[in-house]
């Protein structure tokens, strides 16, 4: 039954693709199994290398491979790394042979671009232009083997924020891709899993690949795919393991300090060669250029290997124990730890991930293979129009807006399950406020100022109206490729705006640790503080309520009363600016609070007086239930202004 692969009439066959930071793999469903198909260096794994030649041609694969250590500048190696960050992430200052091009204007500043090329034929490329060869290069493979292809479902690490699955969707597009779905790596492995071992079941997903880490907490359940927690770091893998041994190499060749591309490209190249012999070796050894024209042998034994990798192991082992806890479960729960990625084929990964999870891990199907196979399922299913098999996935982090204040308010939670929607109302602070300026947040932390800033957008043209009058309804909607919109509308005149967002790029190592770890360590600490922001707010409220009822009432105040009104005004102020906590200020209101208590029914009593002035009853009683619904829409929203 090959041959039907091979007929010229063939129906387009959707595809799945694992785009990957050392080698790509395009497969595709046949007579109900995933096959890898053959790319263009006749294997399965095509590396994930462009080389920008000088007379204008682009290799991609084995042949640019090649040309890593001859022409290091123009050949672009882990391009995943790069997608979604700015030229200032600091990902594109660390070892590497790249000419990275300066941006000319701030719109060019949002991406990394790297300058190939010489002479007429130089340019500037960004990671999306990269990754759109890798992939033109899958598909061709596709098309020659197909004959026709179809839609195409791209795995992404899990997490990938939502610039660099945006950027990862735009190079599939750049290819000429219809691209069905981003499918999370991890979902995809256990995808391959589920419908091939037919078993169900509580599982972690370890995926360790050449740039980025992910591990998710997975339920496999009579076709149902549910993700019960998720987390990793975007930017730790394999090139990190070749990072630490070329740092070593570079100082036994002599040019540890200043290293010249070309060195830099040879030592990073000896490194991947010498950690792949350690995988069935005890020693290796590699023959190096060296400073002064002369040769040298550099040895590695894998205990060094065990050495130099165990601090990139235990930042797994951070996210693992924390995936766990978020999931509600102890290791000794799960019914097996299912390894992804080319990394995890170093022997002390496995005895790592053994010691960590308590269980030998499982590696039936080949772990290089694995998630490309998850993603050719789901492609045929997603064609197919089968509902057999449902995929839950989640957010990683929690989204939300910052409120009057700087507090956040949450409107939807990380590890909800995706997709999803939620809504939230606000309202305005200050009377005649004819606009709103809104702040997406991402992150635990109970201040804004804690989290990671996503978009900014503003919402213009509204009608003067007194605080409290306006309703801000704002919805936020993530799809089935995590890409997150967010509206905004105000509801008694319908002016709407609208932003998908685009974060400010990539995420360090230490901003995942800040948003997720930090949020468990100072959880009573941002509590204190969002208490004493809120009181804050409310007490800034009631001053300007108190100041413009001095404004139109003072006279029914006497003067004691005024003295006792002005000098809880003045304590009030003194509190928000000086206040340590929450009491402190909260204290104050009441106090103001209990000396305009009298005053206020007094005031109360001179407008309603005023109100029925020469008007009949019906008419007051609409007043009054009008005005009592205003004032409880303000009790609800009272500081929660964004």
């Amino acid at each position: 039954m090959l041959l039907d692969i091979f007929d010229p009439k063939a129906a387009p066959r959707a595809i799945g693709i694992d785009l990957g930071t050392t080698n790509s793999i395009v497969a595709y469903v046949r007579d109900g199994s995933p096959a890898a198909l053959t790319t263009c260096d006749g294997g399965p794994l095509l590396p994930s290398v462009v080389h920008y030649g000088s007379n204008g041609a682009v290799q991609v694969g084995r042949s640019a491979k090649a040309q890593l250590t001859r022409s290091p500048e123009n050949t672009i190696a882990s391009v995943k790394r790069f997608m979604g960050r700015d030229a200032k992430d600091p990902e594109t200052a660390r070892l590497g042979a790249y000419r990275f091009a300066k941006p000319q204007s701030e719109e060019e500043a949002r991406s990394v671009r790297f300058d190939v090329g010489d002479g007429a034929r130089a340019k500037a490329v960004t990671p999306v232009e990269v990754s759109a060869e890798i992939l033109k290069s899958l598909k061709q493979s596709a098309v020659d083997q197909l004959r026709a292809v179809g839609g195409a479902v791209v795995t992404v690490p899990a997490y990938f924020d939502d610039a660099q699955r945006q950027a990862t969707k735009d190079a599939g597009r750049l290819a000429g891709l219809e691209v069905l779905r981003l499918l999370n790596e991890p979902t995809a492995a256990a995808l391959a899993y589920g419908l091939e071992q037919k078993q169900n079941g509580l599982f972690a997903v370890y995926d360790l690949g050449g740039g980025t880490f992910d591990i998710t907490i997975l339920l496999l359940e009579d076709g149902v795919f549910q993700v019960k927690s998720s987390g990793g770091d975007s930017a730790l893998g394999g090139d990190d393991m070749d990072r630490a041994i070329a740092q070593g190499l570079l100082e036994q060749m002599g040019v540890a300090e200043g290293a010249p591309p070309e060195a830099v490209a040879v030592a990073l190249a000896s490194a991947r060669e010498l950690k792949h012999a350690l995988t069935t070796q005890e020693e290796a050894s590699i023959e190096l250029p060296a400073k002064g024209g002369v040769s040298i042998v550099a040895k590695l034994t894998r205990a060094r290997l065990n050495e130099l990798i165990q601090p990139l192991l235990d930042r797994t082992g951070k996210a693992c124990r924390r995936a766990l806890r978020d999931a509600g479960i102890e290791a000794s729960q799960l019914d097996g730890v299912i390894l992804v990625g080319g990394s995890t084929r170093v022997p002390r990964v496995q005895s790592y991930v053994a010691e960590l999870f308590g269980k030998e891990p499982r590696c039936e199907l080949d772990p290089e293979l694995v998630v490309a196979y998850g993603a050719a399922l789901q492609a045929d299913l997603l064609t197919r129009d089968n509902d057999e098999v449902l995929l839950l996935d989640v957010l990683p982090l929690s989204l939300g807006i910052e409120t009057m204040g700087g507090g956040v308010d949450k409107i939807l939670p990380r590890n909800t399950t995706i997709p999803t929607g939620a809504r939230s109302t606000f309202t305005t602070y200050a009377d005649n406020q004819t606009g709103f300026e809104l702040h997406v947040v991402q992150g635990e932390r109970e201040l804004a100022g804690d989290c990671r800033s996503l978009a900014r957008f503003s919402l213009r043209g509204i009608p003067p109206m007194p605080a409290g009058m306006a309703r801000l309804e704002v919805e936020f909607h993530v799809d089935e490729n995590s890409l997150l919109k967010v509206s905004a509308r105000e509801t008694t005149t319908g002016i709407a705006q609208e932003v998908s967002v685009q974060p400010s790029y990539g995420l360090t190592d230490d901003d995942v640790e800040r948003m997720l770890i930090e949020a468990l360590d100072h959880g009573e600490e941002d509590f204190e503080k969002r208490r004493l922001v809120d009181a804050k707010v409310e007490g800034e409220r009631l001053l300007l309520a108190t100041n413009k009822g001095l404004q139109n009432d003072a006279d029914l105040l006497d003067a004691n009363e005024r003295a006792a009104v002005d000098g809880a005004l003045a304590a009030l102020k003194q509190a928000i600016d000086t206040a340590t906590g929450a009491s402190q200020v909260q204290s104050a209101i009441d106090a103001l609070d209990h000396v305009t208590h009298d005053w206020a029914g007094r005031r109360m009593n001179r407008a309603v007086a005023q109100a029925i002035a020469g008007k009949n009853v019906g008419d007051i009683e609409r007043s009054v239930e009008h005005a009592a619904g205003v004032d409880a829409h303000v009790a609800r929203h009272r500081g929660e202004s964004p």
